[in-house]
Parts: structure tokens; sequence; C-alpha cells
């Protein structure tokens, strides 16, 4: 049977090319390294906030004072229910808290159906063969903002949002990038200027929580079909070359001169259908060429609610 483990692949494969393997993580020499924590909290104050790993670790934490947090809407630390799963940007080898993001989730998928109502709605969304059907509720108040992003609000259409679990049902709060305008099985080609050798490729960083929580790692559009055990991977209109499961991603946050490596540990077959752009800071080219677990994201200086950031990649 062949061997699926990702530290495996990435050990063989090392060896094989007569290459040192690379450790996964934040590069240094681009300040001060950021962390990301991720847990349960169990209680939180002004000062102090304390969180269960999913390791079953207590993790005990220093809230900055400039800190925040986002539950749907930006709230006081001191806020956060007991119980909010959170991902936290963490200073001082991990142990200041100076950004929180509670119950966040990455809602990317393809429309099935729009539920009727004048008021809140309910959308299902194909998200791919590894996350299968999920179903979303497009509050009222939030819908004109989305379907300025979203005017296809259709199925066949591709969607993409961040929002907040609230029992256990994913809740629409900010729409991301804005809405590709063709039907999602028609992806347009790369380009032809496209060298196979270059070192370097850029386009879009995003995030999605298909990912362990607190796991590192990345979604990569282009891996082999048998590989990635996926038949709809292999599609991006940013001409990726193909990559091997456990593959390594320098990943660079153009916006925020961060670095990080990345394994690849899953098929980002749905990323691949999104040809857009980023806007963070100037225009991307078009294509998403990485699709982060929120950890990684975090750790190079991306923000959950912004959902993108401007990223060019070294392939490994």
């Amino acid at each position: 049977m062949p061997q699926r483990s990702v530290d495996r692949r990435r050990a063989l494969a090392s060896a094989a090319l007569g290459r040192p393997l690379a450790g996964s993580g934040p590069v240094p020499g681009d300040g001060e390294l950021l962390h990301a924590v991720t847990g349960t909290v169990l209680d939180a104050s002004p000062h102090l906030i304390i969180i269960e790993t999913s390791d079953g670790e207590e993790e005990r934490l220093v809230v900055a004072p400039w800190a925040t947090a986002w539950r749907g809407d930006t709230v006081a630390p001191a806020d956060l229910p007991p119980g909010a799963n959170v991902v936290i940007r963490a200073l001082k080898a991990g142990r200041v808290v100076d950004r929180i993001w509670a119950d966040a989730t990455r809602i990317t998928g393809v429309i099935q159906e729009v539920g009727p109502g004048a008021r809140d709605r309910t959308v299902e969304l194909y998200c791919g063969p590894h996350r299968g059907m999920r179903t979303v509720v497009v509050p009222y108040a939030v819908s004109g903002r989305l379907r300025v992003r979203h005017p296809k609000f259709e199925p066949g259409y591709l969607f993409d949002a961040v929002g907040v679990v609230e029992d256990g049902v994913a809740h629409v709060r900010l729409p991301t990038t804005s809405q590709p305008p063709y039907r999602w099985t028609s992806v347009p080609e790369p380009p032809l200027a496209y060298g196979g050798a270059q070192p370097h490729v850029s386009g879009t960083a995003t995030w999605s929580d298909g990912f362990d929580f607190g796991e590192r790692g990345a979604a990569y559009p282009m891996l082999e079909s048998s590989d990635a055990e996926c038949d709809e991977v292999g599609r991006s209109c940013a001409r990726l070359p193909y990559l091997a499961l456990g593959s390594a991603l320098e990943v660079r946050n153009v916006c925020a001169g961060r670095t990080s490596v990345v394994p690849v540990v899953t098929c980002g077959c749905l990323a691949g259908r999104f040809c857009d752009r980023c806007l963070e800071c100037g225009t991307s080219p078009r294509g998403r060429i990485a699709e982060l677990s929120p950890a990684s994201f975090v750790e190079l200086g991306g923000e959950l609610t912004k959902g993108c950031f401007n990223a060019r990649i070294t392939l490994g």
C-alpha cells in the first residue's frame, strides 16, 4: 500500500534528492516571530486568557493592552465566553496575546441551493470531495454587502465568505474576495507566458478551516489525482506546476514581509477554481496558489477576517 504520511513523504523526498529536510514554520529574520495559539476558552479577563489546547494542556496567556478579539463582530477579549474556539496571534514566544479570532469559519464552496425568504436565508454549498455539503445562514443584515461581492447568488457559482459558528451553525458575516463571474466548471485557462522551471509563483493565499484544529499546513490545487485521492484536483488559472503531497512550500506574505515553510497536506481542488485577486496591498496576480490552515495563515501575518494576502511561493 502507498505510504500517505506527509512527514514520511517529506523525509523520503529529501533523501532521494540529497537535500536537507526543511523545517516547517516561520522563517526568522522578518521581525518578531508571530505565533498561532489555538484552543478552547476556559476563562478570560481583561489581562489574562486561559485556554485548553487540542492536546488537553492548559495555557495561560497575557492579554496585551491593545489586543482585540473578533467573534462575528469586534469584542473585548474579556467578553469571550467559555467554550469558544479561538485562534490567537501571540507575541513574545507565544505568551502575549495580540489578536484573537473566536469561532471563526471560512465558508467556501459551490452554491447548490438558495433557500427562500425575505430575511435570513439558508444556502446549501458543495465544499469539495473532502468536505462535502454544508448548510450556512446568510443573515438579512449582511445580505446587502454580500450581494455586492456575490452578484450571481444562484446554483453553479462559487461562494466565499468569513463567518462565525453559533450553536453549531455557520453564519456569514463578511464577504471575502469578489465572486468570479463564471460557473465553477468553467475555470479560465492559465496564461501562456509560463516557464515550467520558474522558482517562484505569485498569486493569492487564502485560509480554510478544512484542516485539523491547530494544524499547520497548506492545500495545493495541482496535485496528481491519484496522489491526492481527489478526482477534482488539477485545475488552476495560475498555471501552477504539479507537486506531490508532502512537498514544502516557502510562502511569502508580500504585504507583511513574512515567510514561512508550510507542508502540503491536502488537495486544494476548490481553491484552484477561484481565478480572483487579493487587494490587501496592491493587486495580486489572478489565481489562488495556496490555501492555508488558520494557524499557518496567522503566523504569516494574515488577518482571518480579511481572508487573503498577496503571496509568493517558492516550490520545494
